[in-house]
């Protein structure tokens, strides 16, 4: 069986140097887990590809290692999101039936990034873009940012919107007040980025950008971000309250696509599926936080249909993503 992931990390030396260093000096002040994730997110060669064959993972759509560009200046994110994708470009080049592209984009200036989703897209085949969540406290239901979810509507290629770190008002409202780590944990991969994550596909819904914008489709990533437990109470806000032409959950169901990324949880898979349906679902493995290996097991014990299964692990994803 073919399978694709969607959400898998690279990480430049460029990026390194600049946003994600904090990342590196808590690789490298942690444990040894830490320190394997730091050098595996920089490769994107023969060790990646020797783990995807052990693993059983055909195709890995490349992504930049989060914060990504998102909360840097105009012409910083330039730089450095034009430096990403050529790193991408080049590893495609080198592996054309093992790597595809999502682009990064300096959203921080919305018409270069909009020129750089036209390369990226148009010149080199990448498969869309991934946006790490909001610019400074600004997130994409902001007409500020419409001339990219414009282009990447007539592109006809999606938006992956990915965790990163809630605004400093919110972290310190909500997560402080614990030890450092575990008010960090709490701020992020333990419960913060995947609730700012479904703030920030529901602030796109409720702002109008898929009446905008009836075309464009997003991913979000980890099961779904906590949406799909929601999903049915988000229809209190009614259409005579919001104004919008359908209810929420439609556009949850109708512009929103959903990938696993490290929730390899048999109970969160079920709630998606009865809420979402099967044509929505694509496989992730969030490499290398996450592991392929296990993200493949649970592929395979998935209580779905052969066919199903099939749909999960490349069918819904060759359609997205046209591949």
């Amino acid at each position: 069986m073919k399978t694709i992931t969607l959400e898998e990390h690279y990480a430049t030396p460029g990026f390194l140097n600049g946003p994600g260093r904090d990342f590196v000096q808590r690789a490298t002040s942690a444990g040894n887990r830490m320190k394997e994730i730091l050098a595996r997110v920089r490769d994107v060669g023969e060790a990646r590809i020797a783990e995807m064959d052990a693993a059983g993972i055909d195709v890995q759509v490349l992504s930049l290692n989060s914060p990504g560009v998102e909360q840097l200046a105009g012409d910083d994110a330039s730089v450095l999101a034009r430096e990403a994708n050529d790193f991408v470009i080049d590893a495609v080049k080198r592996h054309p039936k093992r790597f595809a592209g999502f682009a990064a984009l300096p959203i921080a200036e919305p018409l270069k990034a909009v020129d750089e989703l036209e390369r990226a897209v148009g010149e080199y085949g990448f498969k869309g873009a991934l946006i790490n969540g909001h610019h400074r406290g600004r997130y994409l239901d902001d007409p500020f940012f419409a001339p990219i979810l414009e282009r990447a509507e007539a592109l006809d290629v999606p938006i992956y919107v990915h965790p990163t770190q809630p605004p400093p008002a919110v972290v310190e409202a909500s997560y402080s007040g614990f030890s450092p780590e575990v008010s960090f944990m709490f701020a992020n991969a333990g419960w913060g980025w995947h609730i700012e994550t479904g703030v920030h596909v529901l602030r796109m819904v409720l702002g109008g950008v898929f009446q905008r914008f009836p075309k464009l489709q997003v991913i979000v990533g980890h099961m779904g971000e906590a949406l799909p437990f929601m999903l049915s109470r988000t229809d209190i806000m009614a259409p005579e309250m919001t104004g919008l032409q359908r209810p929420i959950s439609a556009y949850l169901r109708e512009n929103v696509h959903y990938t696993f990324s490290g929730f390899n949880f048999t109970a969160t898979f079920l709630d998606l599926l009865l809420q979402v349906g099967v044509d929505r679902i694509m496989f992730s493995a969030d490499y290398p936080y996450g592991s392929m290996a296990q993200a493949r097991a649970f592929l395979d014990r998935l209580p779905v249909s052969t066919a199903d299964r099939e749909r999960i692990a490349h069918g819904n994803a060759e359609r997205l993503l046209r591949m």
